[in-house]
């Protein structure tokens, strides 16, 4: 592994992402309400969680929730009755994780990939720590990898391992060109696999979110629980101080100069972050903006909370 590669803050690796199994807590995926975050606003964003199936009526019991009661066969029997429900057990999670070209970029702490790579490897622990099934689709701009949900550790460590793979293969020398209509194209997928009753987390920057990745969303959306969670590079809401910068769309580049320059280059990065946050109330999913200037998981912990 070159010196590049050994540094954490630009590369993921396999140890580090086995490690957070240990860091994971009682991290929980039922949002905070209302998410208090500046960038999202105050719109309060659900998940449904798992579902509660019935399972039968019985004699009411000290200590038994009020809010069981079943009142109308207690009327009819005239001793109190109370409604018993289980949880249900099995609930597919599957993780969109975007490893784009785009993605290796990072003013501060991390690159975004590094982020989002840690995103998903806390989400597929946690959801293994919880009994479900957690799978992936990895892409980056050229190819998706698509792993079936399972209840198994070794599953997780076939994501884990798609994650590093496609992490280390990012380079500023790269010759990949940007496309930003894969991101469409995963989501596309995602929707066909998802077919109810899924938790959908999609792990990105979001770059490419046009009027079909944003359809494609919805249909998941309509019989699923999504979560966003927008990566994003402090430099997106304010650029460098210095009066020359060097600006690159991956192929080209070049140097701006003077504030009302730099003034439109915020407006419009500014302006796509805010794009992607207005999902929250267009999908009634919650949108987590995630910052590449910090720790992740204290992040997780803020928006999401503990158990």
């Amino acid at each position: 592994m070159s010196d590049g590669q050994s540094d954490d803050r630009v590369y993921v690796n396999l140890r580090g992402l086995s490690l957070l199994e240990h860091r994971i807590g009682g991290l929980s995926f039922l949002p905070r309400h209302p998410l208090q975050s500046l960038l999202s606003g105050r719109h309060a964003s659900r998940i449904r969680g798992r579902g509660l199936n019935f399972e039968e009526i019985r004699n009411y019991q000290p200590g038994d929730d009020v809010r069981t009661i079943d009142w109308k066969v207690t009327a009819r029997t005239r001793t109190p009755h109370a409604r018993v429900f289980t949880e249900e057990r099995d609930r597919p999670v599957l993780l969109l994780v975007d490893q784009r070209i785009g993605m290796f970029f990072g003013t501060q702490l991390y690159m975004k990939s590094v982020v989002a790579a840690q995103i998903a490897a806390l989400s597929a622990w946690r959801v293994l720590d919880q009994g479900d099934r957690v799978g992936a689709i990895v892409f980056n701009d050229q190819k998706a990898e698509f792993i079936r949900p399972q209840r198994s550790r070794d599953c997780v460590s076939r994501v884990l391992r798609t994650l590093v793979d496609f992490n280390t293969a990012l380079s500023a020398s790269s010759t990949a060109k940007s496309n930003p209509a894969m991101l469409g194209n995963v989501f596309e997928q995602a929707a066909r696999l998802a077919s109810h009753d899924f938790l959908v987390i999609a792990i990105s920057d979001f770059h490419g979110l046009d009027e079909g990745a944003t359809r494609s969303l919805q249909r998941i959306s309509q019989h699923n629980d999504l979560l966003a969670a927008l990566v994003h590079d402090p430099s997106a809401s304010a650029l460098p101080s210095s009066e020359r910068f060097v600006v690159s769309d991956g192929e080209l580049q070049m140097e701006l100069s003077g504030s009302k320059t730099t003034q439109r280059v915020e407006a419009i990065t500014s302006g796509r972050i805010a794009d992607v946050l207005a999902l929250q109330q267009k999908l009634q999913s919650p949108v987590l903006p995630i910052s590449t200037g910090e720790e992740v998981l204290p992040q997780l912990h803020r928006l999401l909370g503990v158990r």
